[in-house]
């Protein structure tokens, strides 16, 4: 039907089809940039081992030493921090190991980098030959309409049925690195994460759940959602004390800026380091934590020097809070884990705030790489 004749609703409908058009078009071409990067990637690493192959013969340098000098520069030059920048690596390089078919997706613009990467880590732990397998299976599925947790789900499930020795002791290492980590949250909150076998996890999610029925059925009245009995239950099993009750034993540190200190209501907010700015008032508010101030001018900590060869007592404590709790390598923000001496201490350099850095354990490492 002619464009001139079409009815409102006609010429909608082909304008839409016009425009997804155009953004297929687009997603493909992106798609095929990160391809073309992952492959310029895998070039730059083939040729940076090659050139310290001699290093690593005379043990010079580990080949872990190498990769880590890879990642590093990896992440300077695609202003990414070291976990992507490893993650774009073993993209680049497993893409060449067996996943011939993911590749060729991959190259076209059919396949996104999320996916790929999610098939790449489901199958890092096998070898090329069982990639291989793994990707000839893949070939048989429409990846390009399943989502992002169904294509690793269904990556996972095959790996296992080609390799179920492997696939049992993934699952072991894994239980064997559960851990708690805490994240920083918007508006003066945190993530509190646990990484628990499934059985473990579930049981602890019924129990908060279960604390809910509880609480409904108690005489106390009902001024909490659902999320917050939960959450508060949480805190109060964990630390064994109410929410709301003082915690004497631990110490929050909280930059606060000179004016705020001067006049309490001011504008200004204070920060805690590595989780950003709350409220001043939370300072004064009873039932908290023990706070200790540090006090910034223009968001400078004024802290003291020190003739130790390492950073600790109070001086290491006002560089995490200074670098509020994160490293302050270039695109890298990693929790603090290290001290490092900016000036090194071998060549003279002060065990100072001035020349004192945060930085995490990655990148304090890397650091003492020979090159």
């Amino acid at each position: 039907m002619s464009t001139a004749f079409a009815s409102p609703a006609e010429t909608a409908v082909s304008t839409a089809e016009a425009e997804s058009a155009r953004i297929e078009q687009l997603v493909a071409l992106r798609n095929g940039i990160d391809a073309e990067i992952a492959e310029a990637i895998r070039a730059f690493a083939r040729a940076e081992v090659e050139a310290r192959l001699e290093q690593i013969a005379a043990e010079h340098v580990t080949v872990e030493q190498v990769e880590a000098t890879v990642v590093d520069r990896l992440g300077r030059v695609l202003r990414v921090s070291p976990t992507r920048a490893r993650a774009q690596l073993r993209i680049g390089r497993d893409l060449h190991a067996g996943l011939d078919h993911i590749r060729t997706l991959y190259s076209s613009g059919e396949l996104d980098q999320p996916k790929v990467a999610a098939i790449v880590t489901a199958a890092k732990h096998l070898d090329e030959s069982e990639r291989s397998e793994v990707d000839r299976r893949l070939s048989t599925h429409d990846l390009r309409s399943l989502g992002l947790r169904r294509v690793g789900d269904l990556t996972r499930t095959i790996a296992a049925e080609v390799a179920p020795e492997k696939f049992v002791e993934r699952a072991r290492a894994a239980r064997r690195d559960r851990h708690v980590t805490l994240s920083p949250a918007e508006d003066g909150m945190a993530m509190l994460r646990a990484y628990l076998p499934v059985e473990q996890g579930v049981a602890c999610y019924a129990a908060l759940r279960k604390s809910v029925t509880e609480h409904w059925v108690s005489p106390e009245p009902v001024t909490r959602t659902r999320a917050q009995i939960m959450a508060d239950t949480l805190v109060e099993r964990l630390t064994g004390t109410a929410p709301t009750a003082p915690m004497a034993t631990v110490e929050i540190q909280v930059l606060v800026p000179l004016d705020t200190l001067v006049a309490a209501d001011g504008p200004l907010p204070v920060e805690l380091p590595g989780f950003g700015p709350v409220p001043a008032e939370f300072l004064v508010e009873p039932g908290r934590c023990t706070w200790r101030r540090l006090i910034t001018e223009d968001g400078v900590v004024i802290g003291a020097d020190s003739r130790r060869r390492t950073f600790t007592g109070v001086l290491a404590d006002v560089i995490r809070s200074r670098d509020r709790g994160r490293c302050t390598a270039p695109h890298c923000d990693a929790p603090i884990q290290h001290l490092d001496h900016l000036h090194r201490w071998s060549e003279g350099g002060r065990t100072t705030l001035d020349n004192g850095a945060g930085r995490c354990a990655f990148h304090n490492l890397v650091r003492e790489i020979p090159l």
